[in-house]
C-alpha cells in the first residue's frame, strides 16, 4: 500500500473516532456506555496516528496522538495520557519542533503530578535537545537541562544530574556567564573526584573551571588553580595543569607567540574541541596587540 492509501485509511479512522466522541457526548450516548465509546475512540485515534506515521505525515500523527491523550485525561487514565503526549511529541519532532515541546511539557506535567520525576527529567532533556539543535535557543535549553538536573538530584540519580549540569556549564561559558559555569564545573569535579570510576574526569572539569576563571581575571585563575591542586592532587601531574601554567606565564609576559606555542603543543597530543578552542581564543584576545587566532 502506498502512502496515499495509508493516509486515506488514517483519515477514515479519524472520522470514525470523531463520530464516537460526538456520540458519547449526546444524551442517549451518555446513558448507553458513553465512557466505553470514549475508550474506543482513544484506541482508534492511536491506530490513525500510527497509520499517519507509516505515511510519514508527522503533523497529522502528532495531532491524532494528542486527541487520544486528551480523551485518556478525560477518563482519568493519567499514565496513558502522558504516554500519548510523548508519542505526539516524538511525531511532531519531525515536523513542528515547537508543537513537540508543547506536547512533551503536557506529559511532564502529568508525570510530575504523579511523582515520576525520573521520567519527567528524561523528557526535559528531550526538550533541551530540541532547543539546542532545532530551535537554537540556548537559554531555554539551559533552563530545561537545569530542571532535569534538579529532578535527577531529588531522585539521587547523581550521575544523570551531573551530565545535565555539564551541559549547563558548557553553554553558560559560551554565553559568557562564567561565574555560573565555574560553580557547575567545581561542583561536578568535587562530586566525581572521590569516585574511583569517575575521578579521571575531575581534572577535565577543574581545567574548564580554570579557563573560565582565566577569562575573567588572571589572578583569580592562579588562586583557583592552587585551590584545585590542594583539593585534587592528581590535577598537579596533569597535562592540563602544565598547559595552564604555561598560558599564565605567557599572559603575564603578554607574549602571544608563547601562548600559541603552548596551545599547539597540547593540541598535538590531545585534540582541542570547539569549546576549548573558543575559551582559549577569548583568553588570548586579552593579550595586547593579539591577532585573535591560535595559528
Amino acid at each position: 500500500m502506498d502512502n496515499t492509501g495509508k493516509e486515506k485509511e488514517a483519515m477514515q479512522l479519524m472520522a470514525e473516532a470523531d463520530k464516537k466522541v460526538k456520540a458519547s457526548g449526546s444524551f442517549l450516548g451518555g446513558m448507553f456506555g458513553g465512557n466505553h465509546k470514549v475508550e474506543d475512540a482513544c484506541e482508534i485515534y492511536a491506530r490513525a496516528a500510527n497509520m499517519f506515521k507509516m505515511a510519514k505525515n508527522w503533523s497529522a500523527a502528532g495531532n491524532a496522538f494528542c486527541q487520544a491523550a486528551r480523551l485518556h485525561m478525560q477518563l482519568q487514565n493519567k499514565l496513558d495520557s502522558a504516554t500519548s503526549f510523548v508519542d505526539a511529541g516524538n511525531a511532531y519532532k519531525k515536523a513542528d519542533p515547537q508543537e513537540a515541546i508543547n506536547c512533551l511539557n503536557q506529559a511532564i506535567d502529568i508525570y510530575t503530578d504523579m511523582g515520576r520525576f525520573t521520567i519527567a527529567a528524561k523528557h526535559h532533556i528531550t526538550i533541551a535537545e530540541i532547543y539546542e539543535s532545532e530551535l537554537v535557543d540556548i537559554e531555554k535549553a539551559i533552563a530545561h537541562y537545569e530542571q532535569a538536573a534538579d529532578y535527577y538530584k531529588g531522585e539521587e540519580s547523581n550521575s544523570s544530574a551531573n551530565k545535565c549540569l555539564l551541559k549547563v556549564g558548557h553553554y553558560s561559558a559560551q554565553l559568557e556567564q562564567y561565574q555560573k559555569a565555574i560553580e557547575i564545573y567545581e561542583q561536578v569535579a568535587m562530586s566525581t573526584m572521590d569516585n574511583p570510576l569517575l575521578k579521571y574526569n575531575a581534572k577535565e572539569y577543574f581545567f574548564k573551571a580554570s579557563l573560565c576563571h582565566f577569562i575573567v581575571d588572571e589572578l583569580n585563575a592562579k588562586l583557583a588553580i592552587e585551590k584545585y591542586e590542594e583539593m585534587f592532587p592528581a590535577f598537579s601531574d596533569s597535562r592540563e595543569l602544565k598547559l595552564l601554567k604555561k598560558l599564565l606565564d605567557a599572559h603575564e609576559e603578554q607574549n602571544s607567540e608563547a601562548f600559541t606555542e603552548a596551545v599547539k603543543d597540547f593540541d598535538s597530543v590531545s585534540r582541542l574541541d570547539q569549546w576549548l578552542t573558543t575559551m582559549l581564543l577569548r583568553i588570548k584576545k586579552t593579550i595586547q596587540g593579539d591577532a585573535g587566532d591560535l595559528k
